[in-house]
Protein backbone atom coordinates (compact mmCIF):
# COMPACT_ATOMS: atom_id res chain seq x y z
CA UNK A 1 0.00 0.00 0.00
CA UNK A 2 1.08 3.20 -0.87
CA UNK A 3 2.55 5.46 2.01
CA UNK A 4 0.50 8.32 3.26
CA UNK A 5 1.79 11.76 3.92
CA UNK A 6 -0.61 14.38 5.97
CA UNK A 7 0.79 17.63 5.78
CA UNK A 8 -1.42 21.21 6.94
CA UNK A 9 1.01 24.01 7.79
CA UNK A 10 0.11 27.37 8.66
CA UNK A 11 4.50 28.21 7.30
CA UNK A 12 4.23 27.41 4.44
CA UNK A 13 8.26 27.90 4.20
CA UNK A 14 9.60 25.18 1.81
CA UNK A 15 6.40 23.29 1.81
CA UNK A 16 6.28 23.16 -1.97
CA UNK A 17 9.99 21.55 -2.71
CA UNK A 18 9.20 18.87 0.49
CA UNK A 19 5.35 17.80 -1.10
CA UNK A 20 7.18 17.38 -4.55
CA UNK A 21 10.39 15.34 -2.58
CA UNK A 22 7.67 12.99 -1.23
CA UNK A 23 6.04 12.77 -4.20
CA UNK A 24 9.09 11.45 -6.02
CA UNK A 25 9.44 8.75 -2.90
CA UNK A 26 5.44 7.87 -3.72
CA UNK A 27 4.24 9.21 -1.16
CA UNK A 28 0.48 10.03 -1.76
CA UNK A 29 -0.22 13.53 0.06
CA UNK A 30 -3.36 14.14 2.19
CA UNK A 31 -3.99 18.01 3.06
CA UNK A 32 -6.19 20.77 3.99
CA UNK A 33 -7.29 24.35 3.29
CA UNK A 34 -5.09 26.72 2.21
CA UNK A 35 -1.93 24.21 2.34
CA UNK A 36 -3.89 22.19 -0.38
CA UNK A 37 -4.49 25.03 -2.80
CA UNK A 38 -1.20 25.76 -2.47
CA UNK A 39 0.07 22.61 -3.00
CA UNK A 40 -1.98 21.54 -6.18
CA UNK A 41 -1.22 24.69 -7.50
CA UNK A 42 2.20 23.74 -7.89
CA UNK A 43 0.76 20.85 -9.77
CA UNK A 44 1.28 18.31 -7.33
CA UNK A 45 -1.44 15.46 -6.97
CA UNK A 46 -3.04 16.11 -3.27
CA UNK A 47 -6.28 14.53 -1.65
CA UNK A 48 -8.40 16.68 0.28
CA UNK A 49 -8.83 15.74 3.71
CA UNK A 50 -13.22 15.05 3.22
CA UNK A 51 -12.01 12.55 0.80
CA UNK A 52 -10.25 10.54 3.82
CA UNK A 53 -12.94 11.17 6.55
CA UNK A 54 -16.14 11.19 4.28
CA UNK A 55 -17.04 14.41 6.58
CA UNK A 56 -16.90 17.80 5.44
CA UNK A 57 -14.59 20.89 7.05
CA UNK A 58 -16.70 22.61 8.80
CA UNK A 59 -17.60 25.42 11.59
CA UNK A 60 -15.08 28.32 9.70
CA UNK A 61 -12.31 25.06 9.55
CA UNK A 62 -12.78 24.61 12.78
CA UNK A 63 -13.31 20.80 12.61
CA UNK A 64 -11.92 19.24 9.89
CA UNK A 65 -9.31 16.45 11.16
CA UNK A 66 -10.61 15.53 14.77
CA UNK A 67 -11.59 12.35 13.04
CA UNK A 68 -11.30 9.02 13.82
CA UNK A 69 -10.20 8.24 10.31
CA UNK A 70 -7.17 10.63 11.12
CA UNK A 71 -6.26 9.68 14.36
CA UNK A 72 -7.15 5.71 13.88
CA UNK A 73 -4.62 6.51 10.53
CA UNK A 74 -2.04 7.71 12.97
CA UNK A 75 -1.88 6.12 16.29
CA UNK A 76 -2.75 2.55 14.73
CA UNK A 77 0.27 0.70 15.98
CA UNK A 78 1.50 -1.27 13.05
CA UNK A 79 3.10 -4.47 15.36
CA UNK A 80 -0.68 -4.75 16.76
CA UNK A 81 -2.33 -7.10 14.89
CA UNK A 82 -5.64 -6.42 16.34
CA UNK A 83 -5.07 -2.68 15.76
CA UNK A 84 -4.60 -3.42 12.05
CA UNK A 85 -7.38 -5.91 11.78
CA UNK A 86 -9.82 -3.09 13.50
CA UNK A 87 -7.85 -0.24 11.00
CA UNK A 88 -9.00 -2.70 8.10
CA UNK A 89 -12.47 -3.36 9.77
CA UNK A 90 -13.27 0.44 9.79
CA UNK A 91 -11.70 1.81 6.24
CA UNK A 92 -8.77 3.32 7.94
CA UNK A 93 -5.96 3.71 6.19
CA UNK A 94 -2.72 4.28 7.96
CA UNK A 95 -0.92 7.77 7.70
CA UNK A 96 3.05 7.60 7.76
CA UNK A 97 3.69 10.83 8.07
CA UNK A 98 2.16 13.97 9.42
CA UNK A 99 3.60 17.60 8.74
CA UNK A 100 1.93 20.09 10.40
CA UNK A 101 3.09 23.67 12.56
CA UNK A 102 0.53 25.79 14.06
CA UNK A 103 -1.78 28.55 13.76
CA UNK A 104 0.39 31.98 14.16
CA UNK A 105 -0.88 32.42 17.63
CA UNK A 106 2.45 34.46 18.58
CA UNK A 107 2.57 36.46 15.53
CA UNK A 108 -1.30 37.28 16.31
CA UNK A 109 -0.40 38.20 19.49
CA UNK A 110 2.51 40.59 18.48
CA UNK A 111 0.33 42.56 15.93
CA UNK A 112 -1.57 45.94 17.14
CA UNK A 113 -4.79 46.79 17.56
CA UNK A 114 -5.31 42.69 17.47
CA UNK A 115 -8.74 41.72 18.55
CA UNK A 116 -9.64 39.47 21.22
CA UNK A 117 -11.59 37.66 18.81
CA UNK A 118 -8.86 37.03 15.98
CA UNK A 119 -6.32 35.77 19.25
CA UNK A 120 -8.79 33.38 20.02
CA UNK A 121 -9.46 31.85 16.81
CA UNK A 122 -5.72 31.67 16.70
CA UNK A 123 -5.44 28.94 19.21
CA UNK A 124 -4.90 25.97 16.89
CA UNK A 125 -7.15 22.68 17.79
CA UNK A 126 -6.48 19.76 15.37
CA UNK A 127 -2.86 20.58 14.59
CA UNK A 128 -1.50 19.83 18.27
CA UNK A 129 -3.64 16.59 18.54
CA UNK A 130 -2.41 15.47 14.85
CA UNK A 131 1.23 16.49 16.13
CA UNK A 132 0.61 14.75 19.41
CA UNK A 133 -1.05 11.46 18.14
CA UNK A 134 1.25 11.24 15.58
CA UNK A 135 4.40 12.13 17.97
CA UNK A 136 2.93 9.37 20.65
CA UNK A 137 3.34 7.01 18.03
CA UNK A 138 6.92 7.54 16.74
CA UNK A 139 7.58 4.29 16.62
CA UNK A 140 5.65 4.17 13.09
CA UNK A 141 4.57 7.74 12.30
CA UNK A 142 7.42 10.32 10.81
CA UNK A 143 5.96 13.58 12.58
CA UNK A 144 7.78 16.77 11.26
CA UNK A 145 6.58 20.31 12.57
CA UNK A 146 9.59 22.32 11.60
CA UNK A 147 10.74 23.52 7.97
CA UNK A 148 14.80 23.04 8.93
CA UNK A 149 14.05 19.56 9.14
CA UNK A 150 12.19 18.40 5.82
CA UNK A 151 15.63 18.27 3.77
CA UNK A 152 16.93 15.98 6.57
CA UNK A 153 13.91 14.07 6.63
CA UNK A 154 14.02 13.78 2.50
CA UNK A 155 17.77 12.60 2.77
CA UNK A 156 17.08 9.62 5.23
CA UNK A 157 14.02 8.80 3.09
CA UNK A 158 16.28 8.54 0.13
CA UNK A 159 19.09 6.62 1.79
CA UNK A 160 16.37 4.41 3.88
CA UNK A 161 18.09 5.84 7.58
CA UNK A 162 14.74 7.26 8.67
CA UNK A 163 15.58 4.95 11.40
CA UNK A 164 14.02 4.97 15.19
CA UNK A 165 16.17 7.42 17.19
CA UNK A 166 15.78 10.04 14.25
CA UNK A 167 12.16 9.50 14.58
CA UNK A 168 12.10 10.15 17.79
CA UNK A 169 14.08 13.06 18.11
CA UNK A 170 11.82 14.55 15.83
CA UNK A 171 8.67 13.29 18.52
CA UNK A 172 10.90 15.12 20.87
CA UNK A 173 10.67 18.76 19.34
CA UNK A 174 7.12 18.06 18.58
CA UNK A 175 6.44 17.71 22.38
CA UNK A 176 8.59 20.68 22.88
CA UNK A 177 6.76 23.04 20.39
CA UNK A 178 3.38 21.78 21.82
CA UNK A 179 4.16 22.90 25.05
CA UNK A 180 6.07 25.78 24.09
CA UNK A 181 2.84 26.77 22.17
CA UNK A 182 0.47 25.88 25.16
CA UNK A 183 2.68 27.70 27.53
CA UNK A 184 2.42 30.87 25.56
CA UNK A 185 -1.51 30.35 25.40
CA UNK A 186 -1.70 29.57 29.21
CA UNK A 187 0.09 32.98 29.65
CA UNK A 188 -2.11 35.21 27.57
CA UNK A 189 -4.99 33.87 29.96
CA UNK A 190 -3.41 34.39 33.02
CA UNK A 191 -2.76 38.36 31.87
CA UNK A 192 -6.32 38.17 30.60
CA UNK A 193 -7.45 36.62 33.81
CA UNK A 194 -5.22 38.42 35.94
CA UNK A 195 -3.74 35.84 38.08
CA UNK A 196 -0.19 36.23 39.60
CA UNK A 197 0.54 33.19 41.75
CA UNK A 198 -1.57 30.30 39.79
CA UNK A 199 -2.16 27.02 40.89
CA UNK A 200 0.70 25.80 38.22
CA UNK A 201 2.88 28.40 36.53
CA UNK A 202 4.13 27.04 33.37
CA UNK A 203 6.93 29.59 31.45
CA UNK A 204 8.37 28.76 28.10
CA UNK A 205 11.68 29.66 26.36
CA UNK A 206 13.15 30.18 22.91
CA UNK A 207 16.82 29.77 22.57
CA UNK A 208 18.53 32.77 20.54
CA UNK A 209 22.15 30.83 20.80
CA UNK A 210 24.50 28.90 22.16
CA UNK A 211 27.77 30.25 24.61
CA UNK A 212 31.28 29.89 24.84
CA UNK A 213 30.67 28.61 28.55
CA UNK A 214 28.37 29.09 31.34
CA UNK A 215 29.82 31.53 34.50
CA UNK A 216 32.96 29.12 34.36
CA UNK A 217 34.56 27.60 31.29
CA UNK A 218 33.98 23.93 32.23
CA UNK A 219 29.66 24.78 32.80
CA UNK A 220 28.04 24.76 29.53
CA UNK A 221 25.28 27.34 28.50
CA UNK A 222 22.69 28.75 25.98
CA UNK A 223 20.82 32.34 26.14
CA UNK A 224 16.85 31.77 26.09
CA UNK A 225 14.34 34.47 25.17
CA UNK A 226 10.38 34.97 26.11
CA UNK A 227 8.50 33.88 22.96
CA UNK A 228 7.17 37.60 23.13
CA UNK A 229 9.95 40.49 24.52
CA UNK A 230 7.74 43.34 26.19
CA UNK A 231 10.39 45.29 27.94
CA UNK A 232 13.64 46.65 26.63
CA UNK A 233 15.77 43.31 26.53
CA UNK A 234 19.35 42.25 25.23
CA UNK A 235 17.31 38.84 23.55
CA UNK A 236 16.31 42.19 21.43
CA UNK A 237 19.36 44.12 21.00
CA UNK A 238 21.67 44.14 17.26
CA UNK A 239 25.26 42.92 17.94
CA UNK A 240 26.99 45.65 15.39
CA UNK A 241 30.56 44.96 16.57
CA UNK A 242 32.88 42.33 18.07
CA UNK A 243 32.99 39.08 19.24
CA UNK A 244 30.07 36.52 20.96
CA UNK A 245 28.50 37.57 24.16
CA UNK A 246 29.53 35.33 26.94
CA UNK A 247 26.95 34.18 30.32
CA UNK A 248 28.53 36.73 32.46
CA UNK A 249 28.53 39.22 29.44
CA UNK A 250 24.85 38.92 29.43
CA UNK A 251 24.52 38.42 33.18
CA UNK A 252 26.56 42.01 33.35
CA UNK A 253 24.41 43.74 30.31
CA UNK A 254 21.25 42.79 31.75
CA UNK A 255 21.94 44.36 34.88
CA UNK A 256 23.26 47.50 33.52
CA UNK A 257 20.11 48.19 31.32
CA UNK A 258 17.41 47.51 34.69
CA UNK A 259 19.44 50.24 36.21
CA UNK A 260 19.29 52.07 33.36
CA UNK A 261 15.90 52.27 33.21
CA UNK A 262 15.46 53.85 36.38
CA UNK A 263 16.86 57.40 35.08
CA UNK A 264 14.75 58.97 32.59
CA UNK A 265 14.61 62.54 30.80
CA UNK A 266 18.54 62.99 31.55
CA UNK A 267 21.15 61.45 29.50
CA UNK A 268 22.49 58.50 31.94
CA UNK A 269 25.53 56.05 31.68
CA UNK A 270 26.00 52.98 34.11
CA UNK A 271 29.37 51.10 34.78
CA UNK A 272 28.43 47.55 35.67
CA UNK A 273 30.89 45.01 36.90
CA UNK A 274 29.90 41.60 38.39
CA UNK A 275 26.35 42.85 38.18
CA UNK A 276 26.60 45.63 40.61
CA UNK A 277 27.04 49.23 39.29
CA UNK A 278 30.85 50.83 39.52
CA UNK A 279 29.17 53.87 38.42
CA UNK A 280 26.27 55.72 37.21
CA UNK A 281 26.51 59.51 36.11
CA UNK A 282 23.54 61.63 34.53
CA UNK A 283 23.96 64.95 33.14
CA UNK A 284 22.62 67.02 29.87
CA UNK A 285 24.61 65.57 27.37
CA UNK A 286 25.72 61.74 27.21
CA UNK A 287 29.46 62.46 26.96
CA UNK A 288 29.02 64.65 30.25
CA UNK A 289 27.12 61.76 31.50
CA UNK A 290 30.08 58.89 30.96
CA UNK A 291 32.40 61.26 32.12
CA UNK A 292 30.49 61.02 35.57
CA UNK A 293 29.94 57.17 35.62
CA UNK A 294 33.61 56.97 34.39
CA UNK A 295 35.51 58.90 37.28
CA UNK A 296 32.89 57.26 40.29
CA UNK A 297 35.33 54.59 39.72
CA UNK A 298 37.61 54.58 37.31
CA UNK A 299 39.54 51.03 38.74
CA UNK A 300 36.70 49.24 38.65
CA UNK A 301 35.05 50.30 34.96
CA UNK A 302 37.97 48.21 33.33
CA UNK A 303 36.62 45.54 31.77
CA UNK A 304 32.73 45.98 32.65
CA UNK A 305 30.51 47.39 30.89
CA UNK A 306 28.55 50.48 30.11
CA UNK A 307 25.12 51.24 28.94
CA UNK A 308 24.10 54.70 27.37
CA UNK A 309 20.53 56.13 27.19
CA UNK A 310 21.46 58.38 24.35
CA UNK A 311 22.87 57.87 21.06
CA UNK A 312 26.87 57.64 21.32
CA UNK A 313 28.29 60.52 19.46
CA UNK A 314 32.16 60.93 18.47
CA UNK A 315 33.26 62.86 22.07
CA UNK A 316 31.56 60.21 24.08
CA UNK A 317 33.13 56.95 21.58
CA UNK A 318 36.83 58.78 22.02
CA UNK A 319 36.37 58.59 26.05
CA UNK A 320 34.85 54.69 25.43
CA UNK A 321 37.84 54.14 23.38
CA UNK A 322 40.32 55.03 25.88
CA UNK A 323 39.12 52.28 28.79
CA UNK A 324 39.26 48.34 27.94
CA UNK A 325 35.37 47.59 27.91
CA UNK A 326 33.77 44.08 27.46
CA UNK A 327 30.27 45.83 25.81
CA UNK A 328 28.82 49.06 25.18
CA UNK A 329 24.84 49.08 24.99
CA UNK A 330 23.15 52.23 23.66
CA UNK A 331 20.13 52.77 21.65
CA UNK A 332 22.02 53.83 18.50
CA UNK A 333 25.70 54.64 17.04
CA UNK A 334 27.06 57.69 15.11
CA UNK A 335 28.79 57.13 12.07
CA UNK A 336 32.06 58.37 13.06
CA UNK A 337 31.52 57.13 16.66
CA UNK A 338 31.65 53.38 15.01
CA UNK A 339 34.10 54.48 13.30
CA UNK A 340 36.06 55.13 17.04
CA UNK A 341 34.97 51.96 18.38
CA UNK A 342 35.45 49.48 15.56
CA UNK A 343 39.34 49.91 16.06
CA UNK A 344 38.81 48.09 18.84
CA UNK A 345 38.59 44.58 18.07
CA UNK A 346 36.90 42.70 20.85
CA UNK A 347 34.62 45.36 21.98
CA UNK A 348 31.11 44.09 21.72
CA UNK A 349 28.66 47.07 20.21
CA UNK A 350 25.12 46.60 20.95
CA UNK A 351 22.34 48.87 19.21
CA UNK A 352 19.19 48.53 21.86
CA UNK A 353 15.63 50.29 20.92
CA UNK A 354 15.24 51.88 24.33
CA UNK A 355 11.92 53.55 24.16
CA UNK A 356 10.12 50.36 25.57
CA UNK A 357 10.16 50.29 28.72
CA UNK A 358 7.81 48.21 30.20
CA UNK A 359 8.32 46.81 33.40
CA UNK A 360 8.73 42.78 33.68
CA UNK A 361 6.11 41.17 36.29
CA UNK A 362 7.79 38.34 37.42
CA UNK A 363 11.41 37.30 38.46
CA UNK A 364 12.50 33.55 38.63
CA UNK A 365 14.95 32.22 40.91
CA UNK A 366 16.27 28.33 40.16
CA UNK A 367 17.05 26.53 43.79
CA UNK A 368 17.83 22.66 44.00
CA UNK A 369 14.48 20.87 42.83
CA UNK A 370 12.17 23.91 42.14
CA UNK A 371 12.32 27.92 41.30
CA UNK A 372 11.26 30.61 43.37
CA UNK A 373 8.50 33.19 41.85
CA UNK A 374 8.21 36.76 42.84
CA UNK A 375 7.31 39.89 41.31
CA UNK A 376 9.87 41.99 40.13
CA UNK A 377 10.88 45.11 42.40
CA UNK A 378 9.34 48.12 40.41
CA UNK A 379 8.85 49.88 43.30
CA UNK A 380 9.34 54.13 43.15
CA UNK A 381 9.34 56.66 45.69
CA UNK A 382 8.02 60.32 44.94
CA UNK A 383 9.40 62.77 46.71
CA UNK A 384 5.76 63.59 48.58
CA UNK A 385 5.82 60.40 49.39
CA UNK A 386 9.76 60.73 51.65
CA UNK A 387 9.42 61.18 55.08
CA UNK A 388 11.67 63.48 57.10
CA UNK A 389 12.84 61.95 60.80
CA UNK A 390 15.30 64.77 61.42
CA UNK A 391 14.77 68.56 62.41
CA UNK A 392 17.42 69.24 59.72
CA UNK A 393 14.84 69.36 56.02
CA UNK A 394 17.05 68.50 53.12
CA UNK A 395 18.08 71.52 50.50
CA UNK A 396 17.14 70.95 47.09
CA UNK A 397 20.33 70.11 45.98
CA UNK A 398 20.24 67.23 49.05
CA UNK A 399 16.54 65.64 47.96
CA UNK A 400 17.71 65.33 43.81
CA UNK A 401 20.81 63.20 44.85
CA UNK A 402 19.18 61.33 47.07
CA UNK A 403 16.48 60.46 44.79
CA UNK A 404 19.70 59.76 42.46
CA UNK A 405 21.39 57.47 45.06
CA UNK A 406 18.08 56.04 46.30
CA UNK A 407 17.15 54.62 42.37
CA UNK A 408 21.20 53.14 42.33
CA UNK A 409 21.41 51.43 45.69
CA UNK A 410 18.41 49.38 44.52
CA UNK A 411 20.86 47.32 41.95
CA UNK A 412 23.25 46.95 44.34
CA UNK A 413 24.06 43.72 46.09
CA UNK A 414 22.61 43.29 49.86
CA UNK A 415 23.91 44.85 52.26
CA UNK A 416 24.07 48.20 49.91
CA UNK A 417 25.22 51.55 50.49
CA UNK A 418 25.48 54.41 47.85
CA UNK A 419 27.12 57.53 48.38
CA UNK A 420 26.50 60.14 45.55
CA UNK A 421 27.15 63.73 44.82
CA UNK A 422 25.70 66.03 41.79
CA UNK A 423 24.53 63.27 40.03
CA UNK A 424 27.07 61.20 40.19
CA UNK A 425 28.11 58.14 42.37
CA UNK A 426 31.04 58.40 44.24
CA UNK A 427 30.81 54.85 46.26
CA UNK A 428 29.83 51.83 46.65
CA UNK A 429 30.00 49.18 48.96
CA UNK A 430 27.77 45.87 48.15
CA UNK A 431 27.33 42.26 49.20
CA UNK A 432 28.78 42.53 52.95
CA UNK A 433 27.50 40.73 55.50
CA UNK A 434 26.88 43.67 57.73
CA UNK A 435 25.43 47.13 56.71
CA UNK A 436 28.61 49.14 58.34
CA UNK A 437 31.17 46.84 56.53
CA UNK A 438 29.32 48.05 52.83
CA UNK A 439 29.53 51.31 54.53
CA UNK A 440 33.14 51.81 54.87
CA UNK A 441 33.87 50.72 51.80
CA UNK A 442 31.49 53.30 49.96
CA UNK A 443 33.02 55.69 51.89
CA UNK A 444 37.19 54.80 51.37
CA UNK A 445 36.20 54.27 47.50
CA UNK A 446 34.98 58.00 47.38
CA UNK A 447 37.51 59.02 49.50
CA UNK A 448 37.68 63.27 50.36
CA UNK A 449 34.13 63.25 47.63
CA UNK A 450 32.32 62.11 50.16
CA UNK A 451 32.66 65.36 52.05
CA UNK A 452 29.45 66.79 50.84
CA UNK A 453 28.09 63.52 49.49
CA UNK A 454 24.63 61.86 50.63
CA UNK A 455 24.18 58.20 51.55
CA UNK A 456 21.71 56.04 51.02
CA UNK A 457 21.26 52.83 52.36
CA UNK A 458 18.75 49.72 51.01
CA UNK A 459 17.96 49.08 54.42
CA UNK A 460 16.97 50.57 57.71
CA UNK A 461 20.55 51.04 60.34
CA UNK A 462 19.93 48.30 63.50
CA UNK A 463 22.51 50.34 65.34
CA UNK A 464 23.77 53.78 64.85
CA UNK A 465 27.19 52.47 63.25
CA UNK A 466 26.88 53.22 59.90
CA UNK A 467 25.48 57.07 60.66
CA UNK A 468 28.44 57.55 62.60
CA UNK A 469 30.48 56.27 59.78
CA UNK A 470 28.93 58.51 57.37
CA UNK A 471 29.69 61.52 59.96
CA UNK A 472 33.05 61.08 59.50
CA UNK A 473 33.13 61.24 55.81
CA UNK A 474 31.41 64.70 55.72
CA UNK A 475 28.19 62.62 54.93
CA UNK A 476 25.34 65.55 54.55
CA UNK A 477 21.92 63.65 53.91
CA UNK A 478 20.72 60.40 54.20
CA UNK A 479 18.01 58.23 52.66
CA UNK A 480 17.32 54.85 54.14
CA UNK A 481 14.09 52.36 54.66
CA UNK A 482 13.25 53.24 58.53
CA UNK A 483 11.46 50.95 60.62
CA UNK A 484 14.41 49.45 63.11
CA UNK A 485 13.34 49.37 66.85
CA UNK A 486 16.64 51.47 67.52
CA UNK A 487 15.66 54.44 64.54
CA UNK A 488 16.10 56.95 67.20
CA UNK A 489 19.50 56.29 67.74
CA UNK A 490 20.71 56.90 64.28
CA UNK A 491 18.38 60.14 64.26
CA UNK A 492 19.69 61.10 67.19
CA UNK A 493 23.36 61.06 65.75
CA UNK A 494 22.16 62.81 62.69
CA UNK A 495 20.40 65.41 64.26
CA UNK A 496 23.55 66.15 66.94
CA UNK A 497 25.85 66.45 63.76
CA UNK A 498 23.28 68.37 61.37
CA UNK A 499 22.51 65.79 59.21
CA UNK A 500 19.41 65.52 57.31
CA UNK A 501 17.30 62.10 57.14
CA UNK A 502 14.72 61.15 55.23
CA UNK A 503 13.01 57.63 55.02
CA UNK A 504 11.09 55.80 52.24
CA UNK A 505 8.96 53.06 53.96
CA UNK A 506 10.21 50.90 51.27
CA UNK A 507 13.57 48.34 50.94
CA UNK A 508 15.40 46.83 48.23
CA UNK A 509 17.37 43.73 49.53
CA UNK A 510 18.86 42.10 46.21
CA UNK A 511 20.29 38.94 47.28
Amino acid sequence: MMKRALISVSDKQNIIEFAKGLVELDYEIVSTGGTLRNIQEAGIAAKAIDEVTGFPEIMDGRVKTLHPKVHGGLLAKRSNPDHMKQAEENGIHAIDMVVVNLYPFKQTLERDGVSKEEIIENIDIGGPTMLRSAAKNFEDVTVVVDPADYEGVLEALKTDSLDFEKRQKLAAKVFRHTANYDAMIAEYFMEETKEEFPETYTVTYEKVQDLRYGENPHQNAAFYKRPIVKTMSLATAKQLHGKELSYNNIQDANAALEILAEYDGQAAAVAVKHMNPCGIGVSDTISDAFSHAYDADPISIFGGIVALNKEVDSPTAEKLSNIFLEIVIAPGFSEKALEILTKKKNIRLLKLEMSDKEAVNHKLTSVNGGVLIQSQDNGKIAPEELTVATKRQPTEQELADLQFAWKAVKHVKSNAIVLAKDGQTIGVGAGQMNRVGSAKIAIEQAGEKAKGSVMSSDAFFPMPDTVEEAVKAGVTAIIQPGGSKRDQDSIDVCDEHGIAMVYTGMRHFKH
